[in-house]
């Protein structure tokens, strides 16, 4: 089954242009941002309405650093469409990069000996989906997978003005369908069935400045003090791993 809308990502598609909507009047300035949501939902914010008020202009950006190659990255990406209109910038970087800079590696690797700890994880995994109603999560058979052509890829897409329809396709086919997205010719095949401009995609990903933003992202994402993912930064406060995801927002807000 290939790439779909489906009802998640109409949410999450809404629940962004929910988040921009609020966003943009707020960096315009407070008299614009009163205007305008007392014009759309007939409210005087300079009357009252402080708890409001708070949620739109309070809220702050945060930055999801992700790897398709991260399974608990794809569960982060589920979980966000019920996060409400709090703003998340996706940073692609490369994960192999980090473990290299960090001296850090995979849990698999670290703990994988340990039968009772790859059980505890599997449970908490199952814990997260169920809290967030994710039903299509499956272990790809290919996994570890090397990333660099997807992760080049992403960094493609955002060029191109394409990178939620992207993301959305490379996390659905590596989490949901198992495949083997490494291979370019698969890859490749996904990024038509998804309806992206695949010729432009290919040729970004092996475009030179794409490849040296891909760099940058992970030398500056490892200077922030990054050492895995899934990694949340809220100005210059790390949170990492998907169970963080309730904390970082709480933060946000």
């Amino acid at each position: 089954m290939g790439p779909r809308p489906g009802d998640r990502t109409d949410r999450r598609r809404s629940a962004r242009r929910a988040a921009r909507l609020a966003d943009a009047p707020r960096r315009r300035g407070r008299g614009l941002l009163g205007a305008l949501l007392a014009a759309q939902i007939g409210l005087d914010l300079r009357a009252g309405n402080p708890p409001l008020w708070r949620d739109l202009v309070m809220t702050r950006e945060i930055e999801f650093l992700y790897d398709f190659g991260s399974p608990n990255a794809y569960l982060v990406h589920r979980a966000i469409e019920d996060m409400g209109t709090v703003t998340f910038r996706y940073v692609p970087v490369l994960l192999g990069g980090i473990f290299k800079a960090t001296g850090n590696q995979s849990p698999m690797q670290a703990y994988g000996h340990i039968a009772a700890k790859r059980d505890y994880d599997m449970l908490e995994m199952h814990r997260f989906m169920a809290r967030h109603d994710i039903n299509n999560f499956t272990m790809n058979p290919q996994f570890p997978v090397n990333t660099l052509l997807l992760m080049r890829g992403a960094v493609a897409a955002e060029a191109l003005g394409c990178g939620e329809d992207y993301i959305e396709a490379m996390m659905t086919g590596m989490w949901e369908r198992g495949l083997a997205l490494a291979d370019p010719e698969v890859w490749a095949a996904l990024l038509a069935e998804a309806g992206l401009p695949v010729e432009a995609l290919v040729a970004g990903a092996a475009d030179a400045d794409n490849k040296a933003r891909l760099v940058a992202n992970t030398e500056a994402a490892v200077a922030r003090g990054v050492f895995g993912i899934p990694s949340f930064l809220l100005g210059e406060e790390l949170y990492f791993g998907k169970d963080r995801l309730r904390d970082v927002v709480e933060a946000a807000q």
